[in-house]
């Protein structure tokens, strides 16, 4: 089951901030709120859709490190309410963000959708999987044309999740996304052109 992320999120000095600069008492509320028992279908569809997320992970010298994840959309994929999970694809083989997670298997992952101000965070505890030894779970998570470089699954058992403000989130779009906007503008430029093209032919 999933926890209130604010009762994650707010440790001793987060909230003795909070009381010194007078947001304790709405936060206090905040973090009494019921959970909810795993993903809704808002955050599956949500996670489906996206081509990338950050994950930050620590290492055992305590310093953070924050990793860019990227790929087709929906590679990260939805295991159950409760589980996400992904291919680790051959990369430049630094491994931290696996290395650190040998140590400290509780990480941070923040999920952006630009183009509508969204962003899910979670938190979650890593799970190293060999492929070999779960050929059902590659075939759900590895994407068609990528066995041959996926060196392990890695699973995010979630602790909590939280929705993030949208302000301050500035609107960009890739160019998927901006061919889709167009896509009306364009065939409207194509019915005036034939509409053109038949007005000079009956001049």
């Amino acid at each position: 089951m999933a926890r209130n992320y604010a009762s994650v999120a707010f440790t001793k000095e987060v909230k003795a901030l909070q009381e010194r600069y007078g947001s304790r008492k709405v936060y206090a509320h905040v973090e009494q709120k019921t959970s909810g028992t795993g993903l809704t279908d808002s955050e599956k569809h949500f996670i489906q859709d996206r081509d990338s997320f950050y994950i930050a992970s620590t290492g055992e010298n305590g310093f953070p490190y924050v990793q860019h994840r990227g790929g087709k959309k929906g590679f990260l994929r939805t295991i159950d309410s409760v589980t996400l999970g992904f291919a680790d694809l051959h990369g430049n083989k630094q491994y931290i963000s696996v290395g650190n997670t040998t140590t400290n298997p509780k990480v941070s992952l923040i999920l952006m959708d630009y183009a509508h101000q969204a962003r899910l965070k979670i938190y979650a505890e890593v799970e190293t999987v060999d492929i070999d030894s779960h050929p059902d779970l590659a075939n759900l998570v590895i994407p068609e044309g990528y066995e041959s470089i996926a060196e392990r699954i890695i699973l995010l058992h979630i602790i909590a999740f939280d929705w993030n403000c949208p302000k301050y989130i500035t609107p960009r779009y890739t160019i998927e996304e901006i061919n889709e906007m167009l896509m009306p503008l364009q065939e409207h430029i194509k019915e005036l052109e034939s509409e053109v093209a038949r007005l000079k032919e009956d001049q």
